[in-house]
């Protein structure tokens, strides 16, 4: 499957064997004189997932595509091992690959999940990207994070309704076509673009010879969902970083909220708001990719 994605969107396949002891992987551009964009997905995508954004931005930038544990062709291999070391793994891997681009600025870029990966990373290391857009960024509230606290001490938080719903959720499909028409247009996959949902059903989805089924298994995502960033707010106050986050006017409540407050009290952070959901990206991959390319081009290089 490494082989075909690659040809089909014209990035190489990599892979690298983590400290953690599971195998990652992605695809990347081949370098050039650009600038690149690490880019990290969703809970329960891949990057490939977003190549309606991605393949527009490639027109002006190079790429280097990040797929954390159990998600696109990277090894499940156990539980999952949690927000905060995943965000580490990430930086390790970043740091193997980002000589490919000595000379060019790197940029930073995630969606949900992956942009308190990409937070997590530029608070560790300033340095480590030139700026970085952020694309609803699922930042926690204070309170949302002590009742997590408390519900995982006492066994309730590992029940929650996004865990719950994931274990629910439909897994196995006879073939793409009759997945892509099962998911159009319900749940978080509402007004998704037509391309976005095909990109989804080409690479989130894997052949099993009786069929086809989800390549990131749901109990990982579930467990990535009964999981919760330790220190976050301690985290979003060390980043020195450009950050541009752009988030969604009908996103969740609480990612409104803590997008403000972050914005509030750090002044390396600037927000927009758009029109869409959680998934915006998928539902208007045009109009953001432009919104991207304004964030990153405030940078003079």
């Amino acid at each position: 499957m490494s082989e075909s994605t690659a040809s089909q969107t014209g990035l190489r396949y990599w892979e690298k064997q983590t400290s953690a002891g599971h195998r990652v992987s992605g695809y990347h551009s081949e370098p050039s004189d650009r600038p690149v964009i690490h880019f990290v997905h969703g809970n329960g995508y891949n990057g490939l997932v977003y190549w309606p954004l991605l393949r527009r931005l490639g027109e002006h930038y190079d790429l280097f595509i990040s797929d954390i544990q159990g998600h696109g062709e990277s090894e499940a291999n156990g539980h999952f091992k949690g927000w905060n070391q995943t965000s580490l793994l990430c930086e390790e891997v970043w740091r193997d690959y980002r000589h490919l681009w000595p000379d060019q600025p790197h940029y930073g870029m995630g969606h949900s999940f992956g942009g308190i990966m990409t937070a997590f990373m530029m608070a560790r290391a300033p340095s480590l990207f030139t700026r970085s857009v952020l694309l609803d960024p699922i930042i926690f509230s204070k309170r949302m994070l002590l009742m997590m606290k408390v519900g995982t001490f006492l066994g309730l938080w590992q029940r929650n309704s996004f865990a719950q719903k994931t274990r629910q959720r439909r897994s196995h499909w006879l073939d793409r076509e009759t997945a892509y028409q099962s998911l159009e247009g319900r749940g978080m996959f509402k007004g998704w673009e037509p391309e976005a949902l095909q990109s989804y059903v080409d690479f989130a989805l894997k052949d099993t010879g009786e069929g086809i089924e989800l390549k990131c298994p749901a109990e990982l995502e579930a467990e990535i969902f009964s999981g919760f960033p330790r220190g976050l707010w301690r985290t979003l106050k060390k980043v020195r970083t450009p950050t541009h986050v752009i988030y969604g006017e009908s996103t969740y409540d609480f990612v409104r909220d803590s997008v403000a407050r972050w914005d509030g009290f750090n002044e390396w952070i600037s927000t927009e708001r758009v029109s869409g959901g959680h998934c915006f990206m998928q539902q208007q991959p045009e109009d953001t990719t432009k919104r991207v390319l304004k964030a990153l081009g405030q940078h003079k290089v």
